[in-house]
């Protein structure tokens, strides 16, 4: 072998056994390009240096020792971390390279050129330690890449300053913290072909859920012009989640989750100056638009998915699209460190009691609560000023962050999203963080004591003052198994997938009046009568949100089906029960747009809701759009799981007219495998339950308006609260007659409410009439699946002792 062989590898010849060698970054890029490409994925060409050619630059420039010298005297406290990381870096940074090593690479940054078919290529230099991208320390970040370097002086001082980059602080703290020996660790430097993701767009994705550990997600960010600023949370990016499983049929599109970031500036090249790239504002159309079309999310999905089969573990990776061809890469992939290594038999919930006002929201990290006094930092350089526990408060923060970022109790920051610098060490440390709240440096201040909960799904918010929140561990292995399906109510798509480890049998009830509320938050009439709608500020308003939809109804469609298939996601294949919109009318105004298709009633609980809203020409057209979502999400994403529910149907007649209406939108009872359920709350649902069984699949009895009708007791009265009771005999009644006629015509029946986790005799008394499934808040799920547990026992031994006893009569006749 040459010494030009022995300095320098291409990737192609590189494997992940190889990171003593390269390092872990290039060693997992050789990896790729020589195992993967046959499955269609692109990795730029190039080359790495070895760890060999890193000592022989030390060794040569007479290195080894001072460095020894001072990092001795940084662990005996005699030398601070900033001097320490700065005598290196300098040291490093003045040293010359040996002629052989200068040969080696400027040869081989020659026939990259060749290779690629352009004369001195543009190249991204990357470092790549040979103690990074290991399964339990990912080491992200912590050394420098260089971007859009041209020319062999630039590539050559690039190298340079990737091997000072082993010692910035930040490097330094991390492999104190590790145990790592700073003298053991070589520095790789990867050459490869820049992408022009600067006319494009560059992103991550992970193959796996960051915030919760649901394996089954691909969730990718995405930002126009070069990737750093997403890497390093300075942009407010897409995002996308995919559902996997789903994917390996091509005719669905399984984007479950599609949120599009506000992306206000995007990293290019600089034509000149002392550094080769820029940041320059984002136009309005890119603003509004989205980075990525359906086919590429999917592309990048697919290829995560092999990639994490091949590494056979979870992923983090880089990708970049070039807006010259069009053509999407993977230009890192490195282990995922922090969900993936998280204990599954067991979960720690946190929930809020009480809080102060709301200061601040934005993207949740971690599913944690945490408090204390605030303290707002512009700079790593004030980290002398940093009190161990507060919470810190940055616009965003990159590497450099990360040890003053391990002596807070919780990070706020006014950029990034989930996939930024600041969501993954925050991971990473076990801390509760929210980022991308916009504006947190303004309204937070130095001393304020503050609460940072992350426990309520996807939003994140900051309270004033010290909130008052409980702790508690779920253990999945203690929860007993049931012959009564036990389901989960679901209905906030942000919090869904939290749940995804519960044993549940499936959704019961997936509201989607919830979905459209908080996620669309627009009067689906508004959108589908946009052209004739005559409040302006209301036409304004649409018009604002849907920015980018040049058809406003695929804004909800689109909206409502994404939010509904994160549900779906969570148990699939298990079935979802997802229930029509339920509003009413008083409910239904409050949407933008909405009051003006919304008629004023007396009494809007037994008004125009329900079934009766279906059929109606005054809802027709909204309607219409909630069967266009719910037939997008079984047909076109392939969560075929999910049944639909009718609610408040008062007769068979008007079950006959919303069915034909859903088949008239393409929703036809049994076409597709698909099941309609309806709701069993009206005494009408009981009394007529033969009729109702020949046009549903199912029942579900919502017992608190079953009650309410039952009994004639407003649910809603503080001064009937005595009177409101599920275990009233005549709504037990009602609840056994169903499910004895409903069982009769081989339709299933669930109950949806909270008396089983309350009352345990009632658990029993469900079991005892035979009910199919019991559906609740998931916060109740452990203690009804104890009791249903208990009374399936009790009824065993009741049907052993009555088995004895008939034995014992049966000898005593003969």
């Amino acid at each position: 072998m040459s010494s030009n062989e022995t300095e320098v590898l291409w990737f192609d010849v590189l494997r992940r056994t190889d990171v003593p060698s390269v390092g872990g970054k290039n060693a997992s890029l050789g990896e790729m390009v020589g195992c993967l490409a046959s499955k269609g994925i692109r990795v730029p060409p190039g080359f790495a240096t070895t760890a060999g050619a890193y000592w022989q630059f030390i060794d040569a420039n007479g290195l080894r020792e001072s460095m020894s010298t001072v990092l001795a005297e940084f662990r005996a406290n005699r030398r601070s971390l900033a001097d320490t990381g700065e005598t290196v870096r300098r040291a490093i940074l003045r040293g010359e390279w040996p002629a052989s090593t200068t040969r080696a690479i400027c040869d081989a940054y020659a026939e990259l050129g060749r290779r690629v078919g352009v004369d001195d290529p543009d190249v991204a230099v990357r470092s790549s330690a040979t103690a990074e991208d290991l399964p339990d320390a990912s080491f992200a970040g912590q050394q420098e890449t260089l971007l859009a370097i041209h020319g062999t002086h630039a590539l050559m001082d690039a190298c340079r300053r990737c091997y000072a980059s082993l010692f910035t602080d930040r490097a330094i703290s991390y492999r104190e913290a590790r145990g790592f020996d700073h003298m053991k660790v070589a520095l790789s430097v990867g050459v490869q072909q820049m992408v022009r993701s600067d006319l494009g767009g560059a992103g991550v994705a992970f193959s796996i859920d960051t915030e919760t550990g649901f394996d089954k997600i691909v969730l990718i960010s995405a930002a126009w012009g070069l990737g750093e600023n997403v890497v390093q949370g300075a942009v407010d990016p897409d995002e996308y989640e995919v559902f996997k499983p789903l994917l390996q049929n091509e005719a669905w599109v399984p984007i479950v989750g599609k949120k599009r970031g506000s992306k206000l500036k995007k990293m290019v090249y600089a034509k000149g100056g002392a550094h080769p790239t820029k940041n320059v504002p984002t136009s309005k159309a890119e603003r509004a638009a989205f980075v990525l079309a359906d086919r590429d999310v999917l592309t990048i999905s697919r290829w995560a998915c092999e990639i994490e089969s091949h590494y056979g573990q979870p992923m983090d990776i880089e990708w970049a699209k070039d807006g010259l061809t069009g053509n999407i890469f993977i230009v890192q992939a490195r282990p995922e460190t922090v969900q993936s290594r998280r204990e599954a038999t067991a979960v720690k919930t946190f929930r809020l009691i009480s809080a102060g006002r709301e200061l601040v929201t934005g993207v949740s990290v971690g599913q944690a609560i945490a408090a204390g006094n605030v303290c707002v930092i512009d700079s790593p350089a004030e980290r002398e000023r940093f009190v161990d526990g507060a919470v810190l408060v940055t616009a965003a923060t990159d590497p450099d962050w990360v040890p003053v970022m391990r002596r807070a109790a919780g990070i706020v920051t006014d950029h990034g999203g989930r996939t930024s610098h600041a969501a993954i060490v925050s991971r990473e440390l076990g801390l509760p963080a929210i980022v991308g709240t916009g504006h947190a440096t303004r309204v937070l201040h130095d001393e304020q004591e503050v609460t940072v909960s992350c426990a309520q799904g996807e939003v994140g918010r900051v309270f004033e003052g010290m909130a008052d929140y409980q702790v508690e561990e779920i253990d999945f292995a203690a929860i007993p198994q049931t012959r009564t399906q036990v389901v989960l109510n679901l209905a906030n798509p942000d919090a869904a997938l939290r749940w995804w480890r519960m044993p549940a049998d499936g959704i019961g009830l997936a509201r989607m009046e919830f979905v459209i509320s908080n996620h669309i938050k627009i009067h689906p009439m508004a959108l589908a009568c946009f052209d004739q709608l005559k409040d302006a500020e209301a036409a304004r308003t649409i018009a604002a949100m849907t920015e980018g939809y040049s058809d406003k109804t695929e804004y909800f469609v689109d909206r409502l089906a994404c939010g509904l298939g994160r549900i779906a996601a969570v148990c699939y294949p298990r079935p979802v029960v997802v229930r029509l919109s339920d509003f009413k009318t008083n409910e239904y105004a409050h949407l933008t747009g909405g009051k003006a298709f919304e008629p004023l009633e007396e009494n809007p609980m037994l008004g125009f809701r329900g079934a009766s809203r279906y059929y109606s020409p005054r809802y027709g057209p909204g309607f219409a759009l909630e069967c266009r979502a719910l037939r997008r999400l079984r047909m076109d994403m392939g969560l075929n799981n999910v049944i639909v529910m009718v609610p408040f149907c008062r007769t068979p007649d008007e079950a006959d007219r919303v069915l034909d209406a859903m088949a008239a939108n393409g929703l036809r009872r049994a076409e597709d495998g698909l099941q309609v359920y309806v709701m069993c709350e009206i005494p009408s649902n009981v009394i007529l339950a033969d009729a109702f069984a020949q046009r549903f699949d199912g029942f579900s009895i919502g017992s608190n308006d079953l009650t309410q009708l039952t009994l004639g007791v407003d649910r809603d009265s503080a001064e009937l609260a005595s009177l409101f009771d599920e275990r009233n005999e005549a709504v037990r009644w009602m609840i056994r007659e169903v499910i004895e006629r409903a069982h009769r015509a081989g339709a299933k029946v669930s109950l949806c409410g909270e008396a089983p986790s309350v009352h345990p005799e009632y658990a029993s008394f469900l079991v005892e009439c035979g009910i199919d499934s019991i559906s609740v808040s998931p916060d109740s799920f452990i203690a009804v699946k104890q009791h249903v547990a208990q009374a399936e026992r009790e009824a065993a031994h009741r049907a052993t002792g009555e088995q004895t006893r008939g034995s014992i009569l049966s000898q005593t006749v003969r």
